[in-house]
């Protein structure tokens, strides 16, 4: 069994990961928190030992990674008790891929210390990220990549996406965990020679990637600060409406004016020519508006994103949220889980990533959580331009969520190798570059229209042309030949 000892360092090692995400930023963190768990594991002689301790570790990891869904759900669904039943009940779930992770690439490694620490858990842990990204609809949330956004190694991500970054870091805490059980002066060597290795090959492939094309396009992002209480009252709908008519005038003169995630709080149609109007009266100034709002065609009901005109454009979301867009074990369940989910009723997925046209340029559109996923936001290139994402992250307080969500948007204009407009209801609403860093940004939890300019560009990232196929592949091609070489061994014991 798991010593105490063995469990309080799992769980340290675990609360490390968070620490290199937004808004802490300490990107030595994850390096730290895996090399500790990586020596751990390494040298565990049981699985039982490598199970409880990879469980505690992931529980660190997760409980300080995700904690926030407990304000969502006590602010906004079934109220505190529920809240802590169900954050519990995720964090423990959660807890079981890094803990699958290690036991993995402890298995993998088995009988050699170094193996197990520079190829076997690093290999395992990219596998089981890159899983966890389409397992059970996906997730990417809490990817290590995403703490390197600062840091040299992000250079990789235009090539192979928040994995490679990723990786890179794992290979490191490998290196890390090789050493630690020994630390002697001469075995330094190695971590120190991976590191610079990584770190040269990361310096060279800095570069454009894209080339800019046509004007910088001026952007005003209104955020309206509107509660979640006062979203869908249908008393509060007319000033709803009024305060984002006042914002939106106030911002003629943007090439374009974007509103939030579901900013309008009535499906489309009920709006449409109240909309129309306004957007004739923003064309007269030069400007076009794109807005968040609910849209319906025929039964179906989506998260949308609209151009509004006489022949307005649509974007359907795609990647709906579990039990938060829509419920997936609704109609078993009955009444038993209507205190989650929208609450205009379960949302239909959209099909297509068409970009939308507005201000001259061709948007690659995401809503919300749909911007962390890598490969579905490049769904929109090459013919995209520019990157938008609305977001309404008021679901999760004043909490390390919205900037964790900002900082997954920097890795996606920084993978796609395209400037990102993201616009949210409360902040962090923001402009960022084509390398990923933020250039406006504006308050969190304030009425605001934040304003700058954003430059369009063409051409494919790799990472564009590939998505995550090469990590995949790497990791599953490392993994059986891990194997095979644990079998070939296992063979010539039996034979000696």
């Amino acid at each position: 069994m798991a010593r105490l000892s063995g469990l309080v360092l799992a769980l340290g090692a675990g609360l490390l990961l968070p620490l290199g995400l937004a808004p802490f930023d300490f990107a030595w963190a994850p390096l730290l928190g895996l090399g500790l768990i990586f020596a751990r594991i390494a040298t565990r002689p049981g699985a039982v030992a490598v199970l409880a301790e990879g469980y505690v570790f992931g529980l660190g990891y997760a409980g300080l990674g995700v904690y926030w869904i407990y304000h969502s759900i006590a602010d906004y669904g079934g109220g505190p008790l529920a809240a802590v039943l169900a954050t519990g009940m995720l964090v423990a779930a959660f807890a079981l891929l890094p803990m699958a992770a290690l036991w993995l690439g402890w298995w993998s490694g088995a009988g050699h210390v170094a193996r197990r620490a520079l190829l076997a858990l690093p290999l395992a842990w990219l596998l089981v990220e890159w899983l966890r990204s389409w397992l059970l609809t996906g997730a990417t949330w809490l990817s290590i990549g995403y703490s390197q956004i600062d840091t040299p190694l992000a250079h990789l991500a235009p090539l192979l996406g928040v994995y490679g970054p990723g990786l890179a870091l794992a290979l490191l805490a490998g290196a890390l965990a090789w050493w630690l059980p020994r630390p002697r002066p001469v075995r330094l060597a190695l971590p120190l020679a991976a590191a610079a290795g990584l770190l040269l090959v990361a310096s060279l492939l800095e570069r454009d990637w894209t080339r800019p094309v046509d004007a910088p396009v001026s952007v005003a992002m209104l955020q309206g600060n509107i509660s979640q209480d006062r979203k869908w009252d249908p008393d509060a709908r007319p000033e709803i409406l009024a305060e984002y008519l006042r914002l939106s005038r106030a911002a003629f003169g943007a090439d374009l004016i974007v509103w939030p995630e579901t900013a309008l709080p009535v499906y489309y149609h009920q709006a449409a020519n109240w909309l129309e109007q306004l957007a004739g009266q923003a064309a007269a100034a030069g400007s076009e508006l794109v807005l968040g709002a609910p849209a319906a065609s025929g039964a179906a009901r989506y998260n949308a994103v609209a151009v509004p005109g006489a022949t307005p454009q649509f974007y359907y979301k795609r990647h709906l949220v579990p039990f938060g867009e829509y419920v997936p074990l609704r109609g078993i369940a009955g009444g038993v889980l209507d205190f989650v989910g929208t609450p205009l009723g379960d949302f239909d997925a959209g099909r297509r990533a068409t970009p939308l046209q507005a201000a001259g340029q061709a948007l690659g559109v995401s809503i919300c959580y749909e911007v962390t996923f890598g490969a579905e936001v490049a769904d929109a290139l090459p013919a995209a331009r520019l990157l938008l994402n609305v977001s309404n992250d008021a679901w999760f307080g004043a909490s390390t969520a919205p900037w964790q969500h900002l900082q997954m948007a920097r890795m996606r204009a920084l993978e796609t190798g395209r400037a990102m407009i993201r616009a949210t209801n409360t902040g962090v609403s923001a402009l960022i570059d084509a390398r990923g860093r933020v250039q406006v940004s504006g308050p969190l939890f304030e009425r605001a229209v934040v304003r700058g300019s954003v430059q369009p560009r063409a051409g494919a990232t790799p990472y564009v042309r590939w998505r995550d196929w090469p990590m995949a592949l790497m990791a599953l091609a490392g993994m059986l030949g891990l194997l095979a070489w644990r079998w070939r061994e296992a063979g010539r014991h039996r034979r000696g």
